[in-house]
């Protein structure tokens, strides 16, 4: 049967996962990140907020897929199987889950339908939601209006908002606060235990848009009483698109509807000719259909290389990269839009020069070897842990050329 075929040959690049978890290195060697991101050998990469280069060990992974399927087919379909399930248990390691909690999506937006659909709504019942959130954290919510679901707005300012507004609009009737967990456009950080807090004081639960700050900012699930996250791991995580993580904390999986049910959904799955709906007591019961198997292939390849370093020290280092950007562009005359203090800080940082066009402004960058993104009438940047000063140099040299060009 087609997935459930032994692998009959083993080609050299299919080596077996680990079983245990790669020792972090006791002295990050920033350096040897840096040569596996073969983006640096032509740009200034300070777009990971957007979508991330692939580093060397998921471009590998990539072309060992390729060259597996090209020349054996499925004959190893059930060892490339097995590194997902090596994903799932790294990424329940990392984060503090178990492996029953961790499902493997395609995307953030999967993730936020399938709790968004899944729970078990009364009409009056309502949702809490943040004003400029990302739309994907927002529409699967607005669309639950059919289902006489109230949406609550919290107000913000350049994402920025009192944790007392959202308080008061939570309730008897409020069943669901959801969250990003950093801001896109500014960089702004939730504190997360508070508003677990908050969700926990009415009975809610609460729902964490993780994207951009999973995998580069430390979250134990164990400590932080978040009841649902998704991410993509195309940002952070320096994965493939179409590759992502859910995590649904196990007591709440009976309470959702179960949504996507396939072949892989159930506990033999592979056993096509017993059909029973006797689903997996795991969240990879979301997991219903084919897998993206090269994408997960990619992001377990990263997730592989980064779990190899402290997740303090990669949040730390991409903190300080960010703060003598700040420094760096203030000299140019920059207004810093993102809040850098300590408890607010992210990697993402969000500016504006005076008198000028960003959309312009990042044209002549990209001319120049630098890359970096337009968000809200502002210029972004985000660097990962691997970038280092020689690419904020290049980014004050493209900003001063294009400052010259446009006065």
């Amino acid at each position: 049967m087609k997935h459930g075929r032994m692998t009959t040959t083993t080609p050299r690049f299919l080596s077996p996962p680990e079983k245990t978890m790669p020792e972090p290195l006791p002295d990050p060697d920033w350096l040897a990140l840096r040569r596996k991101m073969a983006v640096t050998e032509r740009w200034a990469y300070f777009d990971h907020a957007a979508v991330a280069p692939l580093p060397t060990p998921a471009r590998e992974a990539v072309t060992d897929w390729a060259a597996d399927f090209a020349t054996c087919g499925d004959v190893n379909w059930t060892a490339w199987a097995r590194r997902l399930e090596t994903l799932r248990r790294r990424a329940a390691e990392r984060f503090g889950a178990e492996p029953k909690e961790i499902a493997l999506i395609h995307s953030t937006t999967e993730g936020i339908s399938l709790v968004a659909e899944g729970f078990p709504w009364q009409a009056g019942d309502n949702v809490v939601l943040f004003e400029g959130e990302f739309p994907s954290n927002l529409y699967p919510w607005m669309n639950l209006r059919s289902r006489g679901v109230e949406i609550r707005w919290v107000p913000t300012r350049h994402e920025r908002f009192d944790l007392q507004d959202a308080a008061r609009l939570c309730d008897a009737r409020t069943k669901m606060v959801a969250v990003s967990w950093v801001g896109y456009a500014t960089g702004w950080r939730n504190d997360l235990e508070a508003l677990a807090d908050i969700a926990d004081r009415s009975g809610a639960l609460l729902f964490v848009d993780a994207i951009q700050g999973l995998g580069v900012l430390p979250l134990d699930v164990g400590q932080v009483p978040i009841d649902f996250f998704a991410a993509d791991g195309h940002k952070w995580m320096l994965g493939a698109e179409g590759a992502g993580l859910l995590y649904i904390r196990h007591e709440h999986l009976e309470q959702l509807r179960p949504l996507g049910i396939g072949w892989n959904s159930v506990k033999h799955a592979t056993d096509y000719a017993r059909v029973e709906l006797d689903l997996k007591t795991s969240a990879s019961r979301y997991e219903g259909g084919t897998p993206n198997m090269v994408g997960f292939a990619a992001l377990g390849a990263s997730f592989e290389m980064l779990c190899r370093y402290p997740i303090e020290a990669i949040a730390a280092r991409i903190i300080d990269l960010g703060q003598q950007a700040c420094q760096r562009l203030k000299r140019l005359g920059a207004t810093i839009a993102s809040d850098r203090a300590p408890d607010r800080r992210s990697g993402i940082i969000t500016f504006t020069l005076p008198d000028t066009d960003p959309v312009a402004l990042r044209q002549v960058c990209l001319e120049r070897g630098v890359v970096l993104s337009c968000r809200a009438g502002r210029l972004r940047i985000s660097p990962h842990a691997y970038n280092n000063l020689d690419d904020i140099e290049r980014l004050i040299s493209a900003l001063e050329s294009s400052l010259k060009q446009q006065r």
